[in-house]
């Protein structure tokens, strides 16, 4: 019996994934990606190719960002420490929920999960100092084929928190908007 429940959310090829979590007196124990129930929910096995980490102080927003498609970069993120915001945006030209976008709290007391499916573009703010993005990555990183769209672009009304300063790289603060992008030829198309 799987330990994880599933719920696709309303952007087709984006689900949470809630694991059990096993406290007792020496700590706990949770599993936050288990294959078979992810290929349970989603019809297919995740292929991994790479595992990412990274740690960001409060009010850094990491993204948008997604790759070009093909290949394009699935991703499984989950919060080992801390809190983040974890934002999915449609960014599939011609998809039903073209330009709309998901929130998830992710964080290290429900050890709660992400996947996004290729095309998706994929954010977060963290929510806390030291919080940890922890992330399975269905590719390699490949900076020729990795793209940014503005996290703070008012169309996308991406629902970062209003008490937090918003942190940026350089290369997120000056990333297209959408429409932008869109018209640049930059986005994925919807597969359908």
């Amino acid at each position: 019996m799987s330990t994880v429940q599933s719920k696709e959310l309303s952007i087709a090829g984006a689900w949470v994934f809630e694991p059990s979590r096993f406290d007792d007196d020496r700590g706990l124990f949770v599993a936050p990606y288990q294959e078979a129930a992810f290929t349970e929910a989603v019809g297919s096995p995740m292929r991994v190719a790479q595992s990412n980490h990274s740690v960001s102080r409060r009010g850094v927003i990491r993204g948008v960002h997604f790759a070009d498609v093909p290949p394009g970069q699935a991703k499984y993120v989950y919060c080992p420490s801390g809190a983040l915001l974890d934002v999915v945006v449609d960014l599939r030209v011609g998809s039903p929920t073209f330009g709309a976008h998901e929130a998830v709290v992710l964080d290290s007391t429900s050890y709660r999960a992400v996947y996004l499916s290729e095309g998706l573009g994929h954010a977060f703010c963290a929510l806390a100092d030291n919080t940890v993005a922890s992330y399975l990555c269905s590719t390699a990183y490949a900076p020729a084929i990795e793209r940014t769209v503005a996290a703070m672009d008012p169309a996308l009304g991406l629902p970062w928190p209003a008490e937090i300063t918003p942190i940026l790289s350089e290369r997120d603060a000056a990333a297209p908007s959408l429409a932008e992008a869109a018209e640049a030829g930059l986005l994925p198309r919807y597969a359908g």
